[in-house]
């Protein structure tokens, strides 16, 4: 929309309304400390090419991934993505959709939301899936409001290997609603502890977190926390990474009662840090708790299939007290890029995927742990991500090989302290070559 500036007359007529004489007079009550005095540093028009240029040459100095090796990991991952993906949701029928407040015209709309929930069920394993959340750390947060209100208890156990930011975001939620917040800690194969979780169970506890894989990549065993916290009578909230459920057991497989994870990786790049995509998904008795949107499908006057929002338990469409979540969206245009993503490369090439990326990050760690003075920090099993501690400061190393080109990992000091001050996260995916592996070794034994 074109910005049209008020006419002088326009001007006049506003103030004259206000009972003002000049714009100055608008502006009295304002301390006049607070008011600019001079003119602002701002260039001279431009022309259209000299804009164009100028912002060209801005551009030029963005460092984007693509033109790195990267190993960037920590719940956003640098993967293969089909080209019918951007194709498909840059159609305008998508990519100008608002919100569908009317079912009755939004039915394409309503379909994708409906089989992205769909596909979200079938990946973990449990009935009931919602049409999104904003990424992964406000849906293991809601996932955590939810048992709070299912159980009518306060407090949370959370242990220490799931992923700092996601922390974050979950003690900023159960501040809010006055929950309990308790972490615990982990082993030294990087899982949880399960003599110290034990301790913490009691009957106080509406849930317990376990991140599976973790944020040091290494894969929990949910099922025994399952078993510990039966007496308890709290719910297990496990949070997954998508991608490795078509290797490892689904959250529903080991009783999971509710499950929340970020989606980013099936079907969208990494960017500056998002846009992300939060999904959540849990058993059947606990529709009525969960948050933002539900999409189902049923039968119009002719018999035909047609889609409705069946829950939308947000404050903005019921009584705030009866509302589960402030969370008042979900993130259409990356759960469209997700299901046409699921839908192209379909089951095996799924499989395909998390199975390359398993290969790849054993094979790379393997080839670390030869590099003198380099070895891989947990014992215990890993996915597509480990911990590599290194003879100097990961900081150190990370940026010396940036200079090569290669984003070499997360340095973990910055999250854990002292003990990660030489620990580096490294992430592998399909999109990275045999000789950008050796690469990365090379540098490793050059110093």
């Amino acid at each position: 929309m074109p910005y049209i500036y008020h006419s002088e007359d326009e001007i006049k007529q506003m103030l004259a309304f206000l009972g003002m004489r000049s714009e100055k007079e608008l502006f009295e009550r304002i301390p006049a400390q607070y008011l600019v005095k001079e003119s602002l540093p701002i260039d001279e028009g431009k022309t259209e090419s000299d804009t164009l240029r100028y912002f060209d040459g801005l551009s030029a100095k963005n460092e984007p991934a693509s033109s790195y090796a990267s190993f960037l990991g920590g719940g956003i991952y640098d993967h293969e993505i089909p080209s019918v993906v951007d194709h498909l949701a840059g159609r305008p029928e998508f990519y100008t959709a608002y919100t569908p407040y009317q079912p009755e015209v939004s039915q394409g709309t309503l379909q994708m939301i409906f089989e992205f929930q769909t596909l979200i069920s079938r990946m973990v394993g449990l009935p009931v899936a919602n049409a999104s959340m904003y990424d992964g750390a406000t849906a293991l947060a809601e996932a955590a409001l939810m048992a709070a209100k299912i159980t009518g208890r306060n407090t949370i156990l959370v242990p220490d290997s799931v992923n700092p930011r996601y922390r974050e975001v979950l003690k900023t939620y159960c501040w809010g609603k006055s929950l309990k917040l308790v972490s615990f800690p982990f082993s030294e194969t990087g899982q949880i502890e399960a003599e110290a979780l034990n301790r913490s169970l009691d009957i106080s506890v509406a849930a317990v977190v376990v991140q599976t894989p973790n944020y040091f990549g290494v894969l929990e065993k949910p099922w025994e926390v399952r078993e510990m916290m039966e007496s308890a009578g709290s719910l297990l909230i496990s949070v997954v990474d998508p991608i490795s459920l078509s290797l490892f057991r689904p959250p529903g497989d080991y009783g999971a009662d509710i499950a929340a994870g970020e989606g980013q990786c099936l079907g969208s790049p990494p960017s500056c840090g998002g846009p992300l995509l939060g999904f959540i998904a849990s058993k059947q008795d606990f529709i009525r708790n969960m948050p933002g949107r539900i999409v189902s499908r049923t039968k119009d006057v002719s018999g035909k299939d047609a889609y409705v929002l069946t829950l939308q338990t947000r404050e903005q469409h019921i009584r705030r007290e009866k509302a589960t979540s402030n969370i008042c969206t979900n993130q259409g245009m990356l759960a469209l890029r997700a299901t046409i993503h699921l839908s192209v490369i379909g089951e095996e090439g799924f499989q395909q995927k998390a199975a390359i990326c398993y290969q790849k990050a054993h094979g790379l760690a393997e080839m670390i742990s030869a590099c003198p003075g380099y070895s891989i920090k947990f014992e215990g099993p890993f996915f597509r991500e480990f911990v590599v501690e290194c003879p100097v400061d990961a900081e150190h190393v990370a940026a010396r090989m940036k200079e090569s080109g290669i984003l070499a990992g997360i340095p973990l000091g910055s999250y854990f302290g002292d003990w990660a001050k030489n620990c580096l996260l490294v992430a592998l995916t399909e999109k990275r070559t045999d000789s950008e592996l050796e690469a990365y070794c090379a540098f490793l034994k050059k110093g």
